[in-house]
C-alpha cells in the first residue's frame, strides 16, 4: 500500500509531461512553426504513456507486463509511422499472439505457484480473496468476492469489460484497488456501508461515482488509476 502512495505523485508527474508535451505540439502548428498534420504519425505515443502509466502503477507483475507490450506495440508502430522500420498486419498479429501467450503463461505460473503453498499476490485460501489481480482482455470478466478481509489489489481492462461485485465482502479499516481502463469499462459494485474515496484521472474517459451512504464508517475503499478512452464506474 505504501509502495503506491509513492507511485501516485510519479504518474501524475508523467501525465502532466505528457499532456504538456500535447499542448506544446499544438502551440507549435497555431504559430506555424510545425504541421500538425505531418505529425500524426506520433499517435502512438499514447500507447508508450499508457504502458508508462501502467508500470508506475502497478503492483503485480502482470501488471507490468501490461505496461510493457503497450510500451513496444506504441514502440514499433511510432517506428512504423516514422518510415524508420517496415511493419505489416502480417508481423504484427504473431507479435499480438506472443504478448496474449506470455501474459497467460505469466497468469497460470503465478496461479500453480498459489496452488502449492508457495506465496503469489493475489490469491487467499478460503471462500474469497484478499487481494485481487484482474485482467480483462478483448473480453469480459465477472467476479463475486466474498472475502471479509478485502484489502485491494489490481483491475485492468484492456478493450474489454470488468464486472466487480464487492456487496459481500467487509474491509477491515482501509483498502486500496488500482485500476486501470483503455478502450473499456469496469463497474464496481460495494455494499452501503463503504466509504468510496475517488483518486483516478480520466483521459478521454469517464469516472462516476454513484455510492450513497458509508459517511463516517471506518471501512475505506480508495479507488486509485487511470479511464484511457475507457469508463469507470462505482456504485452500490
Amino acid at each position: 500500500m505504501h509502495r503506491n502512495r509513492h507511485n501516485a505523485p510519479a504518474s501524475q508527474i508523467l501525465l502532466g509531461v505528457a499532456v504538456i508535451v500535447i499542448g506544446f505540439l499544438f502551440l507549435l502548428d497555431n504559430l506555424g512553426w510545425m504541421d500538425i498534420n505531418a505529425s500524426i504519425h506520433f499517435w502512438p505515443v499514447i500507447l508508450i504513456v499508457a504502458g508508462a502509466l501502467k508500470i508506475s502503477q502497478s503492483r503485480a507483475g502482470s501488471g507490468s507486463l501490461v505496461g510493457v507490450l503497450l510500451i513496444a506495440a506504441g514502440g514499433l508502430l511510432l517506428l512504423k509511422g516514422l518510415g524508420l522500420i517496415y511493419l505489416s498486419w502480417r508481423m504484427l498479429a504473431p507479435l499480438l499472439l506472443i504478448g496474449a501467450g506470455m501474459m497467460v503463461v505469466f497468469r497460470s505460473v503465478r496461479r500453480s505457484r498459489a496452488a502449492d503453498g508457495s506465496p503469489a499476490y493475489g490469491l487467499k485460501d478460503g471462500n474469497g480473496e484478499e487481494s485481487l489481480n484482474i485482467m480483462a482482455i478483448l473480453g469480459g470478466y465477472k467476479r463475486r468476492i466474498s472475502s471479509q478481509d478485502f484489502r485491494g489489489g489490481e483491475v485492468t481492462a484492456l478493450m474489454a469489460g470488468c464486472e466487480l461485485d464487492l456487496r459481500d465482502a467487509s474491509i477491515q479499516g482501509e483498502a486500496v484497488l488500482n485500476v486501470f481502463s483503455m478502450f473499456g469499462g469496469i463497474t464496481i459494485e460495494v455494499p452501503t456501508d463503504w466509504t468510496v474515496v475517488l483518486e483516478g484521472t480520466p483521459i478521454l474517459g469517464g469516472f462516476e461515482e454513484r455510492t450513497n451512504g458509508g459517511q463516517g464508517s471506518n471501512k475505506r475503499l480508495i479507488v486509485r488509476g487511470y479511464a484511457i478512452m475507457g469508463g469507470l464506474e462505482i456504485r452500490n
